[in-house]
């Protein structure tokens, strides 16, 4: 299938449904800084999917999804504190990690297919 629009993209799809995981996991949270900080990584990475697409050019898609895979990394990271600091369970950990996890590999296939 040809790509016609960043939203025809499988991992902008993905990171669309974690980024409203991790909205509704931690929507209710009191500890304001990392609930932002947590959206704000999750939400980078489809924004950034979509914008290197956007610019139309495969230089400067790579380097916005070098950023976005970044955004993953920011996003696994930060649920290991979640889960230390019991913000969220087991279950919610490992459902949102293994998506971040698998979007993260196909940003690299994406970007080796780039070059």
């Amino acid at each position: 299938m040809a790509i016609e629009k960043f939203e025809d993209i499988i991992a902008w799809q993905k990171a669309r449904v974690l980024t409203l995981d991790v909205y509704r996991a931690f929507k209710l949270s009191r500890d304001f800084s990392f609930r932002d900080q947590i959206q704000r990584a999750a939400v980078s990475i489809m924004n950034n999917i979509a914008e290197g697409y956007e610019r139309k050019g495969d230089k400067e898609l790579g380097r916005f999804l070098f950023i976005a895979k970044g955004s993953c990394g920011e996003v696994r990271s930060m649920l290991y504190l979640a889960s230390d600091l019991d913000y969220i369970d087991k279950i919610s950990f490992e459902t949102m990690y293994g998506k971040s996890l698998e979007i993260s590999k196909m940003l690299s296939g994406f970007i080796k297919q780039l070059k």
